[in-house]
């Protein structure tokens, strides 16, 4: 395991601009922090609930003179509504003229079965489509940004371990995908969500290379994610209440698998990283290329479907 010291190891970032979803507690709002104390010239902290939002900020401002100068603005975006992406999106691309960062780390784990605002099942829709739509959308902006003199843009894909773990073999479900899928346990669904979001990052590569994408497990962590009512077995719950909070690690140590992924050189486009910098962990499904190439063709079909303008060439 490679070591990360984000108070050294995290360039400085004069004039760069960061995003990070799901920025509100846990491993995003951990993320923001580190991001704040390196001056960029904007960090944009998204998540659904204002509120929450504005008690992260209070938060992070809290810890350090940089980051208390940091300008930090908050994004209403919900992942679950298409019609959410879409204004957090333009919004972004209306107020800056460059996205350097992109840090896809919101998300919900095992919740029970619903379906987003546009149909989807909810953990897919919100944990995996949601963030496919919005990248699609900001991507005009991150190959502007890739453009440029000494561009070192990257999107940072947040996956688990879970998608090994709980995977069925045929990994995605693309027949059931807009219903809520009741015949699915949670942890399945979970899995489903991120093994979609590591060939995403794996296709995403593939077809922009200038773009280092790359995607992660943050081991375990205590996060807000492992809250609330779960769809689980008794099993599944005993680690969320008992092996979780004796075992895992801090946000802030969390976070650093996700920083590392943003900044090391030796990131590999396309890669599936555990803490820290540690490739070959994923599973044949999320290395499977003709399931990538179905989930992008899927997905592209899809959002345009929902009024999405399609992928920009290279």
């Amino acid at each position: 395991m490679l070591s990360f010291n984000p108070l050294t190891d995290i360039p400085d970032l004069s004039g760069k601009v960061c995003l990070v979803t799901g920025a509100n507690s846990g491993l995003g709002e951990a993320t923001v922090a580190a991001l704040a104390t390196h001056r960029p010239a904007k960090i944009y902290l998204a998540a659904r609930s204002r509120s929450k939002a504005e008690g992260a900020l209070e938060r992070i401002r809290s810890t350090s003179s940089e980051a208390s100068k940091t300008d930090i603005s908050i994004l209403d975006l919900d992942l679950a509504s298409f019609e959410s992406v879409k204004a957090a999106a333009a919004r972004v691309n209306r107020e800056v003229d460059r996205l350097d960062i992109l840090q896809l780390n919101g998300g919900i784990a095992m919740l029970p079965h619903d379906v987003t605002k546009d149909g989807f099942e909810l953990q897919f829709g919100t944990n995996y489509l949601g963030h496919a739509l919005l990248t699609q959308l900001l991507m005009p902006i991150l190959l502007t940004t890739a453009r440029l003199p000494d561009a070192d843009v990257r999107t940072v894909w947040m996956s688990s371990v879970g998608h090994k773990t709980f995977s069925s073999k045929e990994g995605i479900h693309f027949d059931q995908l807009k219903t809520p899928m009741e015949s699915h346990s949670g942890p399945g669904l979970y899995a489903q969500a991120m093994l979609a979001k590591i060939l995403f990052g794996r296709e995403l590569a593939r077809r922009y290379p200038q773009i280092t994408s790359s995607s992660l497990h943050p081991g375990t962590v205590r996060s807000n994610v492992w809250g609330g009512a779960k769809n689980t077995n008794f099993l599944v719950k005993l680690l969320f209440a008992v092996v979780v909070p004796l075992t895992g690690v801090s946000n802030e140590e969390g976070a650093k698998t996700q920083l590392w992924c943003s900044f090391s050189k030796d990131v590999e486009n396309g890669a599936y990283y555990e803490p820290i910098g540690k490739t070959g962990q994923d599973s044949p499904l999320s290395r499977d290329s003709e399931l990538a190439r179905k989930l992008w063709d899927w997905t592209e079909k899809t959002l345009e479907a929902h009024g999405a303008p399609g992928w920009p060439s290279s």
